[in-house]
């Protein structure tokens, strides 16, 4: 049976590791033409060689969130090459964790730039597309800490608690042109994620936590298929998972 994301247009952010580079590898082999964006452009290309050797159905353009430009142009040149664009999936995300009494007001700076402006520029660049075919599906990456506030993740669980909040509005605002929007929300998955917390004692703490219960990124991977592959008539909002040994 032919899956329905086979011959589908995907737009991934922070592709070049994690969450990303799982459900980029997952989609290609399920038949999906895709275009990889992150900073890190030799990890890019080699990923979009590998899934792609011949450039057809694999494209890697650097692109950082943050400068709503460059978004703009991961989405155009999906469109320029593939003619379209069917799903943008908003991934990358930073989690910088500490206590709000440090006062690591760069790090909120970082995570609100990332994980909310990441996510709008990605809206703003695809919408429009998207409202052209009459049809489009945004998945946006939350987290369980968009569900409940974390111990020392207070910036980072508003960060994701809002992604719920702008997809939810998107949802309800799109129906006119047949858009489906999904919330993926993973809660601990092995990823780099982890690293980019800077505070020692936090750091030390996450990587305890992740080391007895991180499952593999591929457990992302499914669930974003899951939702892409339904049929056109069907919305998955939101899937909220975590390891099965994970208890907060």
């Amino acid at each position: 049976m032919r899956s329905n994301i086979d011959g589908k247009v995907i737009v991934i952010t922070g592709a070049s590791s994690g969450l990303g580079e799982a459900a980029a590898r997952l989609l290609s082999a399920r038949g999906a033409r895709l275009v990889l964006g992150a900073r890190r452009t030799d990890r890019l290309q080699q990923l979009a060689d590998e899934l792609d050797p011949s450039g057809q159905r694999a494209i890697a353009v650097a692109t950082d969130v943050t400068v709503r430009e460059q978004v703009a142009h991961l989405v155009d040149t999906a469109v320029q090459t593939f003619g379209r664009i069917d799903v943008m999936v908003n991934n990358a995300g930073l989690m910088p964790l500490a206590p709000i009494e440090r006062l690591a007001v760069g790090d909120w700076d970082r995570m609100i730039d990332v994980n909310l402006k990441g996510v709008l520029y990605g809206i703003a660049a695809a919408l429009p597309h998207m409202q052209r075919q009459m049809s489009g599906q945004f998945v946006n990456v939350s987290s369980v800490a968009g569900h409940k506030v974390m111990l020392n993740g207070a910036v980072y669980s508003a960060t994701k608690h809002a992604v719920r909040a702008l997809s939810e509005g998107l949802r309800q605002e799109t129906k006119a042109w047949n858009i489906r929007t999904t919330i993926v929300s993973p809660g601990a998955v092995d990823t780099e994620l982890q690293g980019s917390v800077t505070e020692p004692d936090i750091a030390r703490g996450m990587r305890d936590f992740y080391q007895a219960v991180a499952i593999p990124a591929d457990a992302f991977a499914r669930a974003v298929a899951f939702a892409i592959e339904q049929p056109e008539d069907m919305d998955v909002n939101e899937i909220l998972f975590r390891p099965t040994r994970q208890v907060p």
